[in-house]
């Protein structure tokens, strides 16, 4: 059988780029975005340190683009290929404007990044995570069982002023992924939605002034996702609060 492999969705410098360069450390890694550009130097960078990386340019709002993704997948893998760990970093954008300056168009792309991508996203990959049976044990390669992992933001529970239109899908993915963990969750696939609350240090926050280290490291973000991919099924939640299976990642200030 081919080795597990972890597919990441929404690939660019920062966040994406250090989950891919996290997870290639166990496993061969399949980068996810729109633009070849956004993926091609990172798999470039994982290949030249002799880790097994592969990227296909997927447009996530477009399900036709999401499975010929998974057959390039295939193609490339075999088709008995498994997922570790499926994590969905993609968004619609930020949009932040006064809500009567808005447009449908604004609403449609960020629903269509944020939500749309997620479902296509979702479905294309459960049926590479999910094991034969709930108590199967993982691959001897796998750090821990089958994992899928959203990235969330304060917009996922807090509507703030001139951000309705990232707040509202933002919701809509964290009540899909509470979903999932509790249709998933006793099939063996550990569902998990991470509230990064905070700015997050790439290059489109370069030039916002915040205070010495008020901004949060992509690498740790990599570091908690690694740590939810092994987590232990009987582990307490890190947010407190919410269910066993859907585990969310709080930065409080």
């Amino acid at each position: 059988m081919s080795k597990s492999i972890a597919i990441i969705a929404g690939v660019g410098p920062g966040t994406g780029a250090a989950i891919a360069r996290q997870f290639a450390s166990n496993y061969p890694v399949v980068l996810l975005s729109r633009k070849p550009e956004n993926y091609e130097p990172l798999v470039k960078e994982l290949k030249d340190a002799g880790k097994d990386a592969f990227g296909v340019s997927t447009d996530v709002s477009d399900s036709s683009s999401v499975k010929s993704c998974i057959e390039a997948v295939k193609k490339q893998y075999g088709n008995d290929v498994k997922a570790a760990a499926a994590i969905y970093n993609a968004s619609g954008g930020f949009v932040r404007k006064p809500f009567l300056e808005l447009t449908e168009a604004d609403l449609e792309g960020s629903w269509a990044g944020t939500v749309k991508g997620a479902f296509n996203f979702t479905q294309a990959v459960l049926p590479l995570l999910t094991p034969a049976s709930a108590s199967a044990t993982p691959p001897k390669e796998s750090h821990g069982p089958p994992t899928l992992i959203f990235t969330g933001a304060t917009a996922s529970v807090k509507g703030s002023a001139n951000f309705s239109i990232f707040a509202a899908p933002k919701f809509a993915v964290r009540a899909m992924s509470q979903s999932l963990a509790r249709e998933y969750g006793p099939k063996g696939v550990h569902v998990a939605h991470a509230i990064i609350d905070g700015v997050i240090d790439i290059p489109r926050t370069k030039e916002w002034a915040l205070p010495e280290g008020g901004k949060i490291r992509p690498e740790g973000i990599a570091e908690a996702y690694w740590w939810l991919h092994g987590q232990d099924r009987t582990g307490v939640d890190l947010g407190g609060g919410l269910e066993a299976g859907n585990r969310e990642v709080v930065r409080r200030e």
